[in-house]
């Protein structure tokens, strides 16, 4: 019988050893391949960028200084504040309309399974052809500037793409103190959630947290100057419609999430919560939307490293030529395949690697503790 059970198990280590190899090799290998690549001065030399044996010098973290605090790469520092503008309102319109489509088809409207197809049939397309579709959309001579000649008004004037307009700007050198002061307001809020739940000395420990997070944002931050020179960031009016082709998109699959939860809550606990005298908002505030935390939760986890990495979409868009819808990954392309400036290019890949890794380890550390304790 232990015999058998020995042989189970060889048995299927060798079915999955194959997986196991290849994942070894061409994901984890050229990660560190990359991240190699990253410490090295590989394009720096235009001899030997493109030789079929270049000679390469180690050179540390010298890439990534110049990223953050080089003269000559603020376009990057650019494309990672209009990567954070553009997570934050890709995920709100995502989560919001989703949401708020899911509770449309949840009251049985008639035509409900026609209305569920159209709103997931966008997210069914690939991001290349949704931005086809919508770059026609926002030309500015054109497309949805020209709606309000339909009820004899003039056409609209917006530059979608195109507009070099930007609001929000602050300096690259109080970044310093922007981080420290979301991290003490994450912390505190964190402390909060911890106190509710019961957890006392979590809720002291990240309260304690959130106050040297936040005696060293507002005390020693701000000696801390990245840059020896004044650099104004901003988000870009451009990007404007590029969020609402990626929310245009995303939001089915969204509204299929919380269809999903909404399904799954039993009749009797609205009916209960009707009974005590709940109206229709505190039934969604206060049960039924606090229920689906865990879907909302892994639509935010889903969409947030889908912004992270977002390429295609910019690129049917608006091209790779308009810095003012660009993105880190769109710049590595370009970095990389343009300038054959390749270990620049593979730093600029391994921050997009650890930007994705601090969103889904953590999630994923998560869920495997959860089952193991189920």
């Amino acid at each position: 019988m232990r015999w058998r059970k020995h042989t189970n198990q060889i048995t299927g280590f060798l079915v999955v050893l194959p997986s196991i190899v290849l994942v070894a090799v061409f994901v984890y290998g050229f990660i560190g391949r990359a991240l190699w690549a990253s410490l090295t001065d590989w394009g720096k030399d235009p001899s030997q960028a493109l030789a079929l044996n270049p000679v390469t010098r180690f050179i540390g973290l010298q890439n990534y200084r110049e990223l953050f605090t080089g003269f000559i790469d603020g376009r990057f520092r650019q494309d990672m504040v209009s990567t954070v503008f553009f997570t934050v309102f890709f995920l709100a319109g995502c989560l919001l309309f989703g949401l708020l489509l899911a509770i449309l088809i949840d009251h049985k409207p008639r035509g409900e399974a026609l209305f569920r197809g159209v709103f997931l049939f966008p997210f069914a397309l690939s991001f290349v052809v949704t931005g086809t579709i919508w770059r026609w959309l926002l030309q500015p001579g054109g497309g949805v500037n020209q709606l309000p000649t339909l009820v004899g008004l003039r056409p609209a004037t917006f530059e979608w793409l195109t507009s070099r307009q930007q609001v929000w700007r602050f300096d690259w050198n109080d970044l310093p103190v922007i981080i420290g002061l979301l991290a003490a307001a994450t912390l505190a809020a964190v402390a909060v959630v911890a106190r509710r739940a019961g957890r006392r000395r979590r809720a002291i420990g990240f309260a304690l947290g959130s106050a040297a997070v936040l005696g060293l944002a507002v005390g020693v931050a701000p000696g801390w100057r990245p840059l020896p020179f004044p650099e104004l960031h901003g988000f870009n009016l451009a990007f404007i419609g590029i969020v609402v082709a990626a929310v245009w998109q995303m939001a089915g699959y969204t509204m299929a999430l919380y269809l999903a939860g909404l399904t799954g809550i039993p009749e009797e606990l609205r009916e209960a919560a009707v009974v005590e005298g709940a109206n229709e908002w505190q039934l969604y505030t206060r049960i039924i939307l606090p229920l689906m935390a865990p879907i909302t939760l892994s639509a935010m986890i889903v969409l947030g490293h889908i912004s992270l990495k977002i390429f295609d979409l910019v690129f049917a868009m608006a091209g790779p030529d308009n810095a003012w819808t660009d993105v880190p990954a769109l710049l590595m392309f370009i970095t990389t395949f343009r300038g054959n400036q390749f270990a620049k290019g593979a730093a600029i890949g391994v921050i997009l690697l650890v930007l994705v890794a601090m969103i889904i380890v953590p999630y994923l550390r998560s869920q495997l503790r959860k089952g193991v304790r189920e």
